[in-house]
């Protein structure tokens, strides 16, 4: 079995992986498990209110997770020079743990590299976060992440790293009235 197959697997199974991204190493479970996202936040020491990210392969998912998408939101995934993580309004068909006080949920459409072809395969959205300790840098590379967190994954999945900005990705919020707002550049 190939790695990519067992991380399938793993997820599935209601288990927590490492993996490499186009940005910094992540911090991964299936949205369906709540005990697995319960166990993402216990790995990393993060308060409950800080919520996690979804990562989708496919653009035209995010009508299952979210009402209704913001205009601007299908230009900024077509043309945004790095893809951003988007937080959108009114979120649907999600687990409470996943959703902010406000409603929202933040989503990154990945379309393009190992990451995407991973995420095409897994076919569901992948709950996912830095993997890193609350408040610590995040790691570039698989070799950089603690033994701490090492420890407490059940799959590491060195996915190859074409072009990788080494920084988080940007986080933009939409509101239904069409403000912008720029968390994280």
């Amino acid at each position: 079995m190939d790695n990519v197959s067992k991380a399938i697997e793993v997820l599935n199974a209601g288990g927590v992986i490492l993996y490499t991204t186009e940005t910094v190493c992540g911090l991964g479970c299936l949205t369906s498990s709540q005990e697995a996202i319960e166990k993402i936040y216990k790995i990393k020491q993060r308060d409950f209110n800080q919520k996690l990210i979804l990562l989708i392969g496919d653009d035209r998912k995010l009508n299952n997770y979210v009402k209704e998408v913001p205009e601007m939101a299908w230009d900024l995934i077509d043309y945004a020079e790095k893809q951003p993580t988007i937080i959108y309004p009114n979120a649907i068909n999600l687990p409470k743990i996943l959703v902010s006080e406000d409603g929202s949920v933040a989503i990154r459409v990945v379309t393009n590299g190992p990451l995407h072809s991973f995420l095409k395969k897994l076919k569901v959205p992948l709950t996912s976060t830095s993997a890193n300790i609350s408040g610590s840098i995040s790691p570039s590379i698989i070799k950089e992440v603690s033994k701490e967190i090492l420890s407490k994954v059940d799959f590491i999945l060195d996915l190859p790293q074409i072009n990788s900005s080494r920084r988080p990705s940007s986080i933009i919020k939409l509101q239904t009235n069409g403000e912008v707002k720029i968390i994280r550049k």
